[in-house]
């Protein structure tokens, strides 16, 4: 077992963030819903308690037992994780006389101690908190301080016990990542030694116990988690992996084709199938994006469920889904009204598929497992490629689905992702696409009037998805893209571009 750090998660939307900034550090880490605590064992090196929308001083605030591990392991608490320690040990947390919410520097930093050594005297660092505390026991030493909030940060006397009021792990603590390497290096001992490289010599090892001599069946769809999860799922059982790779008619321009090439010459086993007119059979007539949705997702399933039948003996179902997908869709508190977001690759699959479910990125973020491809030789064009929505073009088309809909955004997003290519501005930019917008313009053509179709244009910055901007393309570029669509692509007259930021718009339209 590697050597790992257990977050402990009282809800706040920082968590994730602490575990990024964690395995930044080649040290594995481990986010727990805190009342789900898992058995402490000798690969546990050390314990984060994590922020929380909760007060400390509400009743229904989340109270776990720090007894576990209080003294027998390093201990750092995080903004709700150090009220709380504060608080439960003797002291007193009170409401804030105003809203501690932002950056702050720090007036006081004791560079001597081993949690804050490294750190400025003047440090930026990030609060976001309604409660503060006003009094601590006696065994707690101040390390850190901002004008306003003398506990910024504490040890407790003979104690590898820590508590800080700010979020290091948001990128505006400016040296948040020397305390956190502080932490895991210096106090808890790790090695850094959770390299992409380690991970698939041990998840090659993991999944060659866990499936033996058995065959995998693993659904394709050309995206990057798919895509490594095979590879590493290759590399165990070799051409036990069967994979299927179904064509839903709502991909892009020539990308069947074109991924199926690039699976084949990875070594994967690999099926293409064409069941692009089941789909549009399915989802005719449906304008509601819910309703497409779910249509396109019956369809896959019952495509899938007929072809995986042709693999005799097959035992287990490989999936993407990775470390996101699993944290969401566990309630911190225990209640399904907590649960961020439900996925459709997390909980199982439909009774009557027989088959037990392999998930070699299940503790991965995304970009590790883009690092974790690297690693693994894989094509960067694959590994670089834009995020994908899995119901495809069906919720780029507002409205009700057709084929030549489909061909005419087809033909438009083609011409905007290679401009984009073209250009060198693709890696710039998070996710784009074009959306085919259910009205029609006037337009003039060759001294013709026109009444044709209009198309929306996207382009965002992000991390993660969860927040986006929109990109600020140069109008040079936009004016170059929108002058092909409409002179190359039949039956669109107007292009827009979309300006919208998530929140409060979405990503996608739909």
């Amino acid at each position: 077992m590697h050597e790992m750090i257990l977050i402990l998660d009282f809800g706040s939307q920082y968590t994730q963030l602490i575990a990024r900034r964690v395995r930044e550090l080649n040290i594995y880490c481990e986010i727990h819903p805190w009342n789900k605590c898992p058995e402490i064992t000798d690969n546990i090196k050390g314990v984060v308690l994590s922020g929380s929308p909760f007060s400390v001083r509400d009743e229904a605030s989340p109270k776990p037992d720090l007894s576990l591990f209080r003294g027998k392991l390093p201990l750092l608490g995080v903004c709700f994780g150090a009220q709380f320690m504060a608080h439960n040990f003797g002291g007193e947390v009170m409401p804030s006389s105003i809203r501690e919410y932002g950056r702050a520097n720090l007036s006081y930093v004791d560079q001597e101690n081993v949690l804050t050594k490294g750190m400025s005297m003047d440090s930026q660092v990030w609060m976001s908190h309604g409660d503060t505390i006003k009094k601590v026991p006696s065994n707690f030493r101040v390390i850190a301080s901002t004008q306003d909030v003398e506990y910024a940060g504490y040890e407790i006397e003979g104690e590898q016990t820590f508590g800080i009021q700010f979020h290091p792990e948001v990128y505006h603590s400016l040296e948040g990542t020397i305390l956190l390497k502080n932490f895991m290096v210096d106090v808890c001992g790790c090695a850094q030694s959770w390299t992409p490289d380690s991970f698939v010599d041990e998840t090659v090892k993991s999944l060659r116990e866990q499936v033996g001599s058995d065959r995998v069946i693993l659904g394709l769809s050309g995206g990057v988690d798919s895509s490594v999860a095979a590879m590493l799922l290759h590399k165990a059982i070799g051409e036990n992996l069967y994979c299927i790779f179904v064509d839903n008619g709502l991909l892009r321009k020539d990308e069947f084709s074109s991924v199926l090439e690039s699976y084949n010459g990875m070594g994967l086993n690999v099926k293409g199938v064409d069941a692009s007119s089941k789909f549009y059979a399915e989802l005719k007539g449906l304008t509601d994006p819910e309703a497409k949705r779910k249509a396109i997702g019956k369809v896959f399933i019952d495509v899938f469920d007929e072809e995986s039948k042709l693999v005799e003996n097959a035992k287990w179902l490989g999936q993407g889904t990775i470390y996101p997908d699993v944290i969401e869709s566990v309630s911190v508190s225990g209640g399904p009204s907590a649960t961020i977001k439900s996925h459709h690759n997390v909980g199982g699959l439909p009774d009557y598929m027989k088959l037990k479910v392999v998930e070699p990125l299940r503790l991965l973020f995304k970009d590790e497992v883009r690092r974790i491809g690297r690693s693994m030789g894989m094509d960067e064009n694959l590994l670089g490629r834009h995020p994908f929505p899995g119901p495809g073009l069906g919720i780029r088309i507002l409205g009700d689905v057709t084929a030549e809909k489909v061909r005419i955004l087809q033909e438009v997003d083609h011409i905007f992702i290679s401009q984009l290519k073209e250009d060198g501005l693709y890696n710039d930019v998070w996710q784009a696409g074009a959306i085919f917008l259910p009205i029609q313009s006037v337009g003039v053509m060759g001294d013709e009037r026109t009444y044709e179709n209009a198309v929306a244009l996207r382009a965002v910055t992000s991390t993660d998805g969860m927040t986006a901007d929109w990109c600020h393309l140069p109008y040079d570029f936009l004016a170059k893209v929108s002058n092909k669509i409409i002179n190359q692509v039949k039956g669109i007259n107007r292009v827009t571009y979309d300006i919208s930021s998530k929140p409060p718009a979405t990503i996608e339209w739909e």
